[in-house]
């Protein structure tokens, strides 16, 4: 090979490693979630993460999120527990943010309760402050819409996220 092809497959190598690099990081790719629960269990691709749990006939949770930077909201959020509490009557789910940046945030997230024959609930929790390189837990709960005794509801879904 002459210079001239050792000198572009080095540039080829060193833009790659640009783009791929930056995703151990935070930047650019689809963030790790984990969950120290060990009744939850997690996996990330593709910018989703996805959650069974199997707490009071309620399970499985989503969270949607893409590489965009306007994404970032939603792929900082895990769900750890989707539930109907029987003594409150409401929809409840435990939510972790984990804020990996340099800045500190506060979150807005929504959150939609679904199942087969159940009609949608929404929950809304606001102003959740996390400082940057922390994370916190908060738990979201909406009314039950229903009679019976929640277990209609099989899945939670966070529909809605955006921090400032």
């Amino acid at each position: 090979m002459n210079k001239r092809h050792i000198r572009a497959l080095a540039v080829f190598g060193i833009a790659v490693v640009a783009l791929t690099g930056a995703r151990g990081s935070g930047g650019g790719g689809c963030d790790n979630h984990s969950s120290s629960s060990s009744s939850s269990s997690s996996s990330s691709s593709g910018g989703s993460s996805n959650h069974d749990n199997d707490d009071n006939g309620t399970s499985g949770g989503s969270v949607s999120g893409g590489s965009s930077s306007a994404n970032q909201a939603l792929r900082d959020i895990t769900i750890d527990k989707c539930a109907y509490d029987a003594a409150t009557k409401n929809l409840t789910a435990r939510i972790t943010i984990k804020n990996d940046g340099v800045l500190d945030y506060d979150y807005d997230v929504t959150l939609k309760f679904k199942g087969a024959s159940a009609v949608s609930a929404t929950a809304t929790t606001t102003d959740i402050a996390v400082a940057a390189g922390a994370s916190k837990s908060v738990d979201v709960a909406t009314a039950y819409p229903g009679t019976g005794d929640g277990s209609e509801y099989t899945k939670c879904e966070v529909t809605r996220a955006s921090r400032s």
